[in-house]
């Protein structure tokens, strides 16, 4: 019961931080052309991970940080996952038109300040996903599945979502966050959501330079 509680309060304070910095200040859809901003998710996530870790303490089973049981079958589940949150996502895109509501990918490509841009990626595809898949869907998921696998699911799901301060892009967030809790579950590894996770960060940031120029 004490790491629920403390995981919960760690999410609160995240989802407060998300909703605040979206209405105290203006987005920058040029910020993954600056150095800082990786540097500054560096130390955020860093911070994160080793808040978890000191909630998870010895409990390290509680990350579910371990090698899928069955390879072949992390695989397809993969596929499947990334073909239904790119149809949910672009179904609901075209009823809502959600844009560029957290204000991340640029608008346009600036070949000067690729370094930048790629710093930025290596860490966006790579480490933000480690933490957050560590602290969802590692131990959030396993303090939560004393409720049920599926309460526990959806409880990630919509942490996950609150977490990143949206509001039209909430209902995306949300599903990305269960279909990940659901590939935890299902192969009891958050490696195989991990790579998923970072896929689909990977995806939206070549996007982001490629389709939109």
């Amino acid at each position: 019961m004490r790491r629920l509680v403390l995981w919960l309060l760690l999410i609160a304070i995240l989802v407060a931080l998300g909703y605040a910095a979206r209405g105290s200040s203006d987005s920058d859809s040029q910020l993954l052309y600056h150095w800082s901003t990786a540097i500054g998710a560096i130390v955020q996530d860093g911070i994160i991970l080793a808040l978890v870790l000191a909630i998870a303490g010895q409990r390290r089973d509680l990350l579910a940080l371990r090698r899928p049981a069955a390879l072949a079958q992390a695989g397809w589940i993969l596929v499947g996952a990334i073909v239904t949150v790119y149809v949910f996502e672009g179904i609901y895109s075209a009823l809502t038109h959600p844009g560029n509501e957290q204000g991340l990918t640029p608008s346009h490509w600036e070949p000067h300040r690729a370094a930048q841009y790629v710093a930025n990626a290596i860490v966006i595809c790579t480490f933000v996903p480690f933490v957050e898949e560590l602290t969802y869907r590692g131990l959030g998921f396993s303090v939560l599945a004393r409720f049920g696998k599926w309460p526990a699911i959806l409880g990630v799901g919509v942490l996950f979502g609150l977490a990143h301060g949206l509001l039209l892009s909430l209902p995306i967030l949300i599903a990305f966050g269960c279909v990940l809790a659901w590939i935890r579950a299902t192969t009891r590894s958050v490696v195989p959501g991990m790579v998923l996770h970072g896929t689909f960060n990977l995806i939206a940031l070549i996007a982001a330079v490629t389709l939109h120029r």
